[in-house]
């Protein structure tokens, strides 16, 4: 099989840089994802409704966003991690032991969209480097999605509300 050379004006350095940051973002969303869901199969407690119902938005949101990143991963040239063993190596978020209180899940989510949201953002600065504008279109519409969930899981927390 004959393959051609990815000519977008990117080069090959930048494009393994760029993908092995993605990579990290794949690997963080799918486990906040995966988080996420067994959150909502297991919540318990006054807040169940709003919580289940939340917390199913969430992951279905995040399913479709790892199907992005990995097809912009493939479209930079590179394979996409897509194993659990490839994810807990890749992921700066850890997996869930036990089934904790709501809202200890409430603040777990919290702490794991800031993170996926610092992973998106320190991909931004190889990314402008290369001036890979799709790219950066992507994080930027990663990082406005988890930093307005964790705002919004924040303030279940909040005691004045």
């Amino acid at each position: 099989m004959v393959s051609m050379e990815i000519d977008i004006g990117i080069d090959k350095k930048d494009r393994k840089a760029i993908t092995d940051g993605l990579a990290h973002l794949l690997a963080d969303t799918y486990t906040l994802y995966l988080k996420t869901h067994n959150y909502h199969w297991n919540v318990t407690g006054p807040m169940f409704q709003t919580l289940h119902l939340m917390f199913q938005t969430q992951y279905t949101e995040m399913w479709q966003a790892v199907d992005l990143v990995a097809e912009r991963i493939r479209t930079l040239g590179h394979a996409a991690p897509g194993t659990y063993k490839a994810f807990v190596k890749l992921a700066t978020i850890k997996e869930e032991e036990g089934v904790p209180a709501a809202t200890q899940m409430i603040k777990n989510l919290v702490k794991g969209h800031e993170q996926v949201a610092k992973t998106a953002r320190g991909i931004l600065p190889l990314v402008d480097k290369a001036n890979d504008e799709p790219t950066a279109d992507l994080l930027t519409q990663r990082l406005q999605l988890h930093e307005k969930t964790a705002w919004m899981l924040r303030s279940l927390l909040d005691k004045n509300g």
